[in-house]
């Protein structure tokens, strides 16, 4: 793949124009087949390990083998399209995620299967990072708060229905067709881009990309996450596999500071508000991931619900964050973070206590609405505060490289957690088969969700600091903690899409 020598000059083409909206339709087609997949595949898990006959680590593996490479390539991704044309990489992610899917809706056995899941996370780690990128390279300057809001609007759609579809097709055709309805969707994308869609690059992208990063950084997330799964064996290659992620993760963040043009560059954690913002971000995205994991499996196993009722259950959570994110952004400007980003985890951590009510024959009404609708408080309170502290914590010129940053940490947070909490809750390879013995382990496994809430809550409120209105601008060190670091001629990555709480 080459790019060429003179990129082409991109027209900055109006929204209300026909091109602007065919532009945008592409971007949210895309867009949606990985919140889809992130929102129905938790649905169908129950479904998958009855079929293919496996157990709780196999279902670890469905949701991690994605996390994996999409978390470990999403920076990476982004410079490809940098570099290349976002046009063609975004393009070539969906083809790929669309011949992942397909390859999850055929796979034979859990070893093809979660395979398959990787191949999956790769497109993701290609198309993720376009997505955005395309509104910005392609859409005129005045239209593209508009074109975001839009993008951001129908993708809320798409994580809205996300589960209850899953849910329907859990039911009705079956759990592959959670993975199948990828394909019409990229049939439909593909063409529309190529058609429609302008190329765009960064002229400045020097085609230099981080490999060893990627590749240290990958291999150390592939080894932890085997470590933590199988940590019940504690036999040798569990050991060695702990030990070895370990120094590769050092290994990792020693390329990164030698390394004159990194993925991950060591100046961006300069800024102490950067800092603060993505450890709150390990904290929260880590008890989300392991709560929406387990969730559905308590739905499923112990309270005895269909799939499709599981799906619904998640619609309040999704709504209030539909109706009210905007209005917590606003906010969040008003009275700055740190208020939001120390009530928010709170309140997920109430909510998460609350479904300890949830057990053998719970009522929707009484016991699962009021956790998921607290619980939807909270996301709402934090996640858009803490998307937008995120941006303003470094120079604008690297906004998106910013993005990028928070959107990994995130995919690595819920990564960590679905391996880890099994094992601190207790959980036996064959106990989401029994509602006994899960419904104890789940009543082990919230209480460590709602801890790392709080510790996040904690960093925020010890950290974060809330100017008053006026007060200071993005590179504030006075007031905001900002240490704004001079910058360098590297890439910056595109923006990439924050992933939601299902």
């Amino acid at each position: 793949m080459t790019a060429p020598a003179e990129p082409p000059v991109t027209p900055a083409v109006p929204l209300a124009s026909a091109q602007g909206r065919w532009i945008l339709l592409t971007t949210v087609l895309g867009s949606s087949m990985a919140l889809l997949d992130s929102t129905v595949v938790n649905v169908a898990l129950p479904r998958i390990g009855q079929d293919l006959d496996a157990d709780l680590a196999v279902l670890q593996w469905t949701v991690n083998a994605y996390l994996l490479t999409l978390a470990g390539l999403i920076l990476v991704g982004g410079a490809l399209g940098d570099r290349f044309g976002r046009r063609r990489i975004f393009v070539l992610g969906v083809v790929w995620f669309a011949v992942g899917s397909l390859l999850c809706g055929i796979a034979p056995n859990a070893g093809i299967l979660i395979a398959a899941r990787a191949l999956q996370g790769i497109g993701g780690a290609l198309l993720t990072p376009g997505s955005l990128a395309l509104i910005q390279g392609s859409i005129r300057a005045e239209d593209r708060g508009r074109a975001v809001g839009l993008w951001s609007g129908l993708g809320g759609v798409g994580a809205a229905v996300g589960p209850f579809l899953g849910g329907w097709l859990v039911d009705g055709p079956g759990w592959r067709w959670v993975f199948l309805l990828n394909v019409p969707l990229a049939a439909l994308c593909v063409p529309v881009a190529l058609r429609h869609v302008p190329e765009s690059r960064d002229p400045q992208a020097h085609g230099r990309f981080d490999i060893a990063g990627a590749v240290l950084g990958a291999a150390a997330l592939a080894l932890l996450t085997y470590a933590l799964i199988e940590a019940r064996a504690a036999d040798a290659p569990v050991i060695i596999a702990a030990v070895a992620g370990v120094l590769l993760a050092g290994a990792f963040v020693q390329v990164e500071r030698r390394r004159a043009d990194p993925m991950m560059p060591p100046s961006m954690f300069s800024s102490r508000l950067f800092t603060a913002v993505n450890v709150v971000t390990l904290f929260v995205y880590a008890a989300l991931g392991g709560f929406f994991f387990l969730v559905v499996l308590q739905l499923q196993v112990v309270s005895g619900y269909s799939a499709l009722a599981a799906g619904a259950a998640m619609l309040p959570t999704t709504a209030l964050m539909l109706l009210l994110s905007a209005r917590s952004g606003e906010l969040g400007e008003r009275i700055g973070p740190r208020i939001p980003l120390t009530v928010g985890p709170l309140l997920c951590a109430a909510g998460m206590l609350l479904m300890l009510r949830v057990g053998p024959g719970a009522s929707y009404v009484r016991d699962v609405l009021p956790a998921m609708v607290v619980t939807g408080l909270g996301l709402v309170t934090v996640v858009a505060p803490l998307t937008a502290t995120v941006l303003a914590s470094v120079d604008p010129g690297r906004a998106g490289l910013a993005s990028g940053i928070n959107n990994a940490a995130a995919r690595v947070a819920g990564l960590l957690a679905v391996a880890a909490l099994p094992l601190l809750a207790g959980m036996g390879p064959e106990a989401y088969r029994s509602a006994a013995e899960f419904d104890a382990a789940f009543g082990r496994a919230m209480p460590w969700c709602a801890g790392a809430l709080v510790a996040g809550a904690a960093v925020a409120w010890a950290t974060v600091r809330s100017p008053a209105p006026g007060a200071c601008h993005p590179q504030c060190q006075t007031h905001c903690g900002v240490t704004a670091p001079p910058l360098e001629p590297q890439r910056e990555a595109g923006p990439a899409d924050k992933p939601t709480a299902g």
